[in-house]
């Protein structure tokens, strides 16, 4: 598959089928992910393959037990958090793969002032960014689909403790992966570029 094909036709699939993804494709596709660009020669990003279904269930406790006291905070009403609850609990329990994908500023540069600790930070996240895209093309170009589940990044200390990680690890996104489902197909996609993605002075 030609890199432009692969940038235009992927898209971000949530109905699987039933076959297992192996370890060895996953390895495969986290060691396209870290070919992104990083700030300062670094290697901004970590990767968890929750591969155990005890591993798993700690994580899929864990943020529930999180989000369910933010909805409870927020007065939503008790049906329909367990709506909300069961459905993101099938969504990871379902998934074929489960790989988390963490943050890392140990190589950061310790900036004396807030300005420039901030700007470092947004160099090292956009540099997270790159690796999801790269896994996600990967992926697609080996007959897979994913998505991405921004979840951990409301709860990473639940996140963190559930999959006993380092400190320094910032639990930002997760990526379920699978192949897709015979007939599964996703809405249209909005033409691009739109007026307003390209400015030219």
């Amino acid at each position: 598959m030609q890199v432009e094909q692969a940038i235009s036709s992927r898209r971000s699939l949530r109905r699987f089928d039933s076959r297992p993804v192996a370890a060895a494709t996953l390895r495969e596709l986290v060691t396209l992910a870290c070919a992104a660009p990083a700030p300062h020669h670094s290697r901004p990003w970590r990767f968890v393959h929750v591969a155990s279904p005890e591993a798993r269930e700690r994580l899929i406790a864990a943020m529930l037990e999180a989000w369910r006291a933010e909805l409870q905070a927020e007065r939503h009403q008790p049906a329909e958090i367990d709506k909300l609850s069961e459905r993101s609990r099938r969504q990871l329990a379902g998934a074929p793969a489960l790989l988390l994908a963490c943050l890392s500023l140990d190589s950061a540069r310790p900036w004396p002032d807030d300005r420039r600790r901030l700007a470092e930070r947004d160099m090292y996240v956009q540099s997270l960014g790159a690796a999801l895209q790269n896994l996600l093309l990967a992926a697609h170009a080996r007959g897979l689909s994913g998505y991405l589940k921004g979840a951990p990044l409301f709860c990473p200390d639940a996140v963190r403790s559930a999959l006993s990680l380092p400190d320094s690890w910032e639990p930002a996104f997760l990526v379920i992966l699978g192949y897709p489902e015979s007939g599964s197909t996703p809405p249209p996609r909005t033409p691009a570029p739109l007026p307003e993605d390209l400015l030219e002075r």
